[in-house]
């Protein structure tokens, strides 16, 4: 859209409210991804498991040690690793699926659509999460996989949409604001949920009651917050794709192949993929873990919890908002990197954390949440520069693969130095390797370098 000579060019007014539109699908996604992703669900359905293997059947239970194991296709599974390995095995499918729904959302004109469309299914599953119960774990396993493989999906066209609403100058400002959203809705519902789950007893509820209606609460938050963005982004037609032969599907898998050859002509945008990898495996492991290392390592009950990763929450809105700041001065990958080495502060300290010493675990919290929503805002706007036009929600189903709540790596190392060794405190210390490496790779990336060989305009601060 080009201004009329004699009229006022109203472009950024326009563009401004898509961006605040598209704000609220962080806000919207990010009630399962604290409630149920980070907080709820994985102690949950440990407790689930627990229960199918050992045989527990009253809440003194919790606090014994299960070291009978779940039987899976002739495995043994141990209760506490189970959430660890279905998140490994959802990435791994969705590294599979994910790079498809990509390519066919950059051939089509209906973003929103396919992006709402996960969105609501994804919320479908949260709201089953409400029906396991007793030793049900297999359902919880289901949903599970499910809610986040649709998580994923809608996250692959989301962030796409970034570049199609944003300039070069304004993405890391509106990928932070984005992302402070999303902070700040999580963690006002995850106010209510501490009050529901605390409280239990009060409003006549028991503690798996109060959890599943948690749970389910934020479910419908996903599900009735997505009508924002769907209704206030608009489409657009796909730009610069290349013609493939065949139906949608047949033309996906020939962008993708094509693609993949291609990708060998951007090495800075490779290197960036490869460092974020690894410290988004770092990263999402910590978040996903964190509910598990205080119940289980730390002994805290799940109210503690709560009101702890509430705290990381609200300091995280604060810490998005100033990582953006930030990289306004100093760009955005040298803010990452600062980023990187206070996350290899956090895990280090967490390694030491004495058990049930809530000052010291709400201090953690705090370098937590100073860390976490800055580097993941700033991540996605630099990945969103080092993108060819026409390939943006290709590129982020890539990028996706690594990305919140589907990291496999760090998942599968945590849950697998856990059954060696039967304590959370090697396996959240051995994360450190994650970050180290991460950052050894994005120190390589030349941003100036990778923004020309992907063809766009770079902005005013590299």
């Amino acid at each position: 859209m080009t201004a009329t000579p004699g009229f006022a060019d109203l472009t950024p007014l326009a563009r401004a409210r898509e961006q605040k539109a598209w704000y609220w699908y962080d806000w919207a996604n990010s009630a399962y991804v604290t409630t149920i992703g980070t907080v709820l669900f994985a102690p949950y359905l440990i407790s689930v498991a627990e229960r199918a293997a050992c045989g527990f059947v009253t809440d003194e239970d919790k606090g014994l040690m299960c070291t009978d194991n779940l039987h899976v296709l002739g495995l043994g599974i141990s209760p506490g690793s189970l959430v660890f390995y279905v998140v490994t095995i959802a990435t791994i499918v969705s590294a599979l699926i994910l790079p498809v729904v990509g390519a066919a959302a950059d051939r089509s004109a209906k973003k929103k659509s396919i992006m709402a469309g996960f969105a609501w299914a994804g919320s479908l599953a949260a709201a089953l999460m409400f029906f396991v119960t007793g030793t049900d774990w297999q359902l919880g396993v289901l949903l599970l996989f499910v809610a986040n493989i649709c998580l994923g999906s809608s996250l692959v066209v989301y962030d796409a949409i970034l570049c199609e609403i944003a300039l070069p100058d304004e993405r890391d400002r509106v990928s932070s604001r984005g992302w402070a959203l999303g902070y700040l809705g999580g963690g006002l519902l995850l106010a209510v949920n501490l009050a529901v789950v605390t409280l239990h007893d009060s409003l006549g509820l028991g503690t798996g009651m109060a959890v599943r209606l948690s749970m389910l609460s934020a479910a419908a938050w996903w599900a009735i917050f997505t009508i924002i963005p769907y209704r206030g982004i608009h489409n657009r037609e796909p730009l610069a794709v290349e013609r493939e032969p065949g139906g949608l599907v047949r033309q996906s898998f020939g962008q993708l192949w094509a693609t993949l050859k291609d990708m060998r002509n951007y090495p800075m945008t490779l290197t960036f993929l490869l460092a974020y990898l690894f410290y988004n495996d770092g990263i999402q492991t910590v978040i996903v873990s964190a509910s598990t290392y205080g119940d289980k390592q730390l002994g805290f009950d799940t109210s503690v919890l709560i009101a702890t990763i509430l705290l990381v929450q609200f300091v995280a809105f604060f810490g998005a908002l100033l990582f953006g700041r930030l990289a306004a001065t100093r760009g955005s990958r040298q803010v990452i990197l600062g980023g990187l080495a206070m996350w290899m502060v956090v895990v280090v300290v967490a390694y030491f954390m004495p058990e049930k010493n809530v000052v010291l675990f709400l201090a953690l919290a705090v370098g937590i949440g100073l860390v976490l929503g800055g580097t993941q805002a700033l991540s996605r706007s630099f990945f969103s520069q080092l993108i060819p036009r026409g390939r943006e929600a290709e590129y982020f189903s890539l990028y996706q693969a690594c990305e919140r709540g589907t990291s496999w790596l760090g998942t599968l190392v945590f849950g697998v130095v856990h059954q060696l060794t039967h304590s959370y405190r090697p396996a959240i210390v051995a994360l450190v390797v994650f970050f180290a490496v991460g950052m050894a790779l994005l120190a390589r990336v030349d941003p100036r370098r990778g923004i020309e060989e992907a063809g766009n305009t770079a902005p005013q601060v590299v």
